[in-house]
């Protein structure tokens, strides 16, 4: 304490790495609640009072260990290319945008949000822009774009990229229900969680209520809950969520949005085998050339 400056007698609470950390910020101190944190990265975090591991969950490489709340465990699942992939679209397609934020004083993805199609659209972005996460873990990817026409619009194809990374996770929220981890909503934090367009977006996709935070760096909170755990400030967890944790609006499902979302979720599923095999062949005729 002296080396460093502190006090004598400062106390020293263990904390955990950012998910979690979100997670016990966003209230996720039961199951059936689930965190939705967009970023960089996309990513869910599920609580659960027993360890969930089995083969499904092994298969697609989602983990099972102990929460930043005591007494629970947790499962992560995530796709590195969450927000990225709206920042490339904004630094290689929204120069527009780029200049009109500059000008009225507001995002550029605030602009870019409002270019994109109110309506579902047909075509079907890959999202692995880079190594993608759960459930595919694959450290040299492929990504596409799939459908497009001469009659597809811009803002069908803006659209598209938010549909794309909501497919991926929609594809790992229905793989964590077959493997027995309950979700009956969503709480969303991070950039990604103040667009009303996105959030909706979400909530249709996953057929999930969706739920704003009035705090959305909900990381932070997470480890001032645990800091107050650890001083003895809060009894448990549930009790500090409870106490700290707003809820400030709620995202229903549009049951036919839902609908044509799960009818679509078979066809993005068979997409990435379909591609990897398509590389892999590639790759293989490119060596016999060299």
């Amino acid at each position: 304490a002296a080396r460093l400056g502190l006090p004598s007698g400062c106390l020293v609470a263990a904390g955990s790495h950012d998910q979690p950390a979100g997670a016990l910020g966003s209230g996720i101190t039961r199951p059936g609640v689930a965190m939705d944190a967009t970023g960089t990265v996309e990513c869910f975090a599920v609580a659960m009072e027993e360890p969930v591991v089995n083969k499904l969950m092994l298969d697609n490489n989602l983990a099972c260990y102990p929460h930043a709340a005591d007494g629970l465990y947790i499962s992560l699942a995530f796709n590195f290319t969450g927000g990225s992939l709206l920042r490339w679209v904004r630094d290689n397609f929204g120069r527009a945008e780029m200049e009109g934020a500059r000008r009225e004083g507001r995002e550029p993805y605030e602009l870019l949000i409002e270019q994109m199609s109110e309506e579902p659209t047909d075509l079907f972005v890959v999202p692995h822009f880079t190594m993608s996460g759960s459930p595919h873990m694959d450290p040299n990817p492929v990504s596409a774009v799939i459908g497009l026409t001469l009659s597809t619009t811009r803002a069908q194809a803006l659209r598209a990229v938010l549909e794309g990374i909501s497919y991926e996770m929609k594809l790992n929220a229905d793989i964590l229900e077959r493997a027995g981890v309950e979700i009956e909503e969503f709480r969303a934090i991070g950039g990604g969680a103040r667009s009303d367009f996105w959030l909706q977006l979400k909530a249709d996709m996953y057929r999930r209520p969706i739920v704003r935070l009035q705090v959305a760096e909900a990381a932070s909170l997470g480890m001032a809950i645990a800091a107050g755990l650890g001083a003895g400030i809060y009894p448990s967890a549930p009790r500090a969520a409870e106490e700290l944790i707003e809820l400030k609006e709620r995202f229903t499902p549009d049951p036919d949005r839902a609908d044509y979302y799960d009818r679509m979720l078979g066809a993005y599923a068979e997409l990435y085998p379909r591609l990897k095999r398509w590389q892999t062949d590639v790759g293989y005729r490119r060596s016999e050339q060299e």
